[in-house]
């Protein structure tokens, strides 16, 4: 009898710290965290600064959460992947990160963190405004955070929270005005130095056909409240204000000199060739054939330290709203 009952004792000891363990691992697994920094992507290396800085503030801000980037564009990502077999195209770029030839979508980039133990992932969207990009995405994390399974212990995640874009976002915890009055302090060098050009200041947004960019008229209208000596307007790639809008306005105001800003993180193709490219229909040209002589600056705003650290209070509110 005292056999077994030893025999009993060590098993049940055994049992009981083989439990422990396991709870501890499930413990451990549930609380790693990390960051997705989810970028709409650029092709051009000389537009890389502007998300790599994003990174790099992100990483600083959160020194003990893995950082990773992902791009929401499937035509940047297939270049990427394309150049990554093009020995002489990497050769002749060693400055580029290894990563990028690697670079997946927001959704890939989770599951694969997920694959890796990690449970809790904070993702920040570096978009301008809420539009259809960033809805896609919210209701990408919101199907993740939806899976339910049979052992609260085999769920893939305990929790996703996804951070704001610049601009703000609907709802009344963090109200998107304050957002846009940030976004325009922000920017108050490039309303020096329009003025230094003795000129009007002009952006150039991406915008969306299907959905509102009212975001972008109001930001507009914040801008001209806090700078009222100085003319200034946005206009968008795609949906409303469109460049033939801009330009209408300009000529009924009798302007004939304009500095002219891409409202974007990245300064690449829209930049370089929609902004101020040669072909016909850029927005250069354009302005030009109408009188209008145009100064154009190729800078992405994440170059900006500001426009970074936007991202990172927007992340660090976004951690403090859902508990992360």
């Amino acid at each position: 009898m005292n056999r077994l009952l030893v025999i009993s004792l060590t098993l049940m000891m055994v049992l009981s710290g083989a439990t422990t363990v396991f709870s501890s691992m499930d413990k451990q697994r549930a609380e790693k965290k990390a960051i997705v920094l989810a970028v709409f992507g650029t092709t051009y290396p000389k537009a890389l600064q502007s998300i790599l800085n994003l990174q790099e503030k992100m990483q600083r801000a959160f020194p003990g959460m893995p950082v990773k980037m992902a791009f929401t564009s499937e035509i940047v990502r297939a270049k990427w992947a394309t150049r990554a077999k093009d020995d002489q195209w990497r050769a002749e770029h060693p400055e580029i990160p290894d990563f990028l030839y690697r670079i997946r979508n927001p959704l890939a980039t989770i599951a694969i963190l997920q694959d890796e133990g990690y449970r809790q992932i904070a993702v920040q969207s570096t978009h301008i405004f809420a539009g259809e990009e960033y809805e896609n995405l919210k209701s990408e994390i919101e199907a993740l955070n939806s899976i339910e399974t049979l052992r609260k212990r085999d769920k893939p995640f305990k929790k996703i929270i996804l951070g704001r874009p610049a601009l703000g976002a609907s709802g009344d915890v963090r109200p998107y005005r304050v957002d846009l009055a940030a976004a325009a302090e922000i920017i108050k060098q490039d309303v020096v130095q329009a003025r230094n050009n003795r000129s009007v200041l002009v952006y150039m947004g991406h915008g969306n056909e299907i959905f509102s960019t009212g975001a972008y008229v109001e930001f507009e209208a914040v801008l001209r409240d806090a700078n009222p000596d100085l003319p200034i307007f946005i206009g968008n790639v795609e949906g409303f204000p469109e460049p033939r809008r801009v330009l209408k306005e300009l000529q009924h105001a009798d302007i004939k000199r304009i500095t002219l800003f891409p409202l974007m993180v990245v300064a690449g193709d829209h930049a370089a060739n929609d902004m101020a490219g040669d072909e016909a229909d850029s927005w250069k040209n354009m302005f030009e054939k109408a009188g209008i002589e145009v100064m154009p600056v190729l800078r992405g705003l994440g170059e900006l330290d500001g426009w970074a650290d936007l991202y990172v209070r927007h992340l660090k509110e976004a951690m403090s709203d859902y508990g992360f």
